[in-house]
């Protein structure tokens, strides 16, 4: 296994990897998504494992975040935005590859914390943070209320 950055050439691979991990959202989202990362090289990276044949086998992307992040001491914090492994590499140091890639780049960026969300539901995910060296901090629930338009003053 190799992990290499994300580049201008590896383009096509990580749009796949990006719909294998969230499928719902429209291609040429993730492409437009893609390309601004890779404008914004300062702030975001984007990691891809593949195997000895040079086949895809997971990607992890990561971000600066600079303003608070939960459970955080420290600014700026490198942030887990996503990370997926095909089924058929799952449990063969994959993630471990691609989140020891993150934190490299991570401490070459000044950071001292790297974080992570995922749904209080998805309990693989919680499971592969917690492997990962990952520690919980806490739980939220967000919120929502749409606001009616603001009156146009007369």
């Amino acid at each position: 296994m190799r992990v290499l950055l994300m580049d201008g050439e590896t383009i096509g691979r990580w749009v796949e990897m990006r719909l294998a991990l969230w499928p719902d959202t429209p291609e040429a989202e993730h492409r437009a998504e893609v390309e601004s990362s890779l404008a914004e090289s300062d702030r975001y990276a984007s990691f891809l494992c593949e195997d000895e044949a040079g086949v895809a086998a997971g990607f992890a992307e990561a971000s600066i975040r600079r303003d608070y992040v939960n459970g955080c001491e420290t600014s700026p914090v490198a942030f887990l935005e996503g990370i997926y492994v095909l089924p058929a590499y799952r449990r063969r140091g994959v993630a471990r590859a691609l989140v020891t890639a993150v934190e490299r780049w991570a401490t070459s960026q000044g950071c001292q914390e790297l974080a992570s969300d995922t749904a209080t539901d998805n309990l693989r995910s919680q499971s592969l943070h917690m492997a990962l060296g990952f520690e919980e901090t806490e739980r939220v629930v967000y919120f929502r209320k749409e606001l009616a338009p603001a009156a146009a003053d007369n």
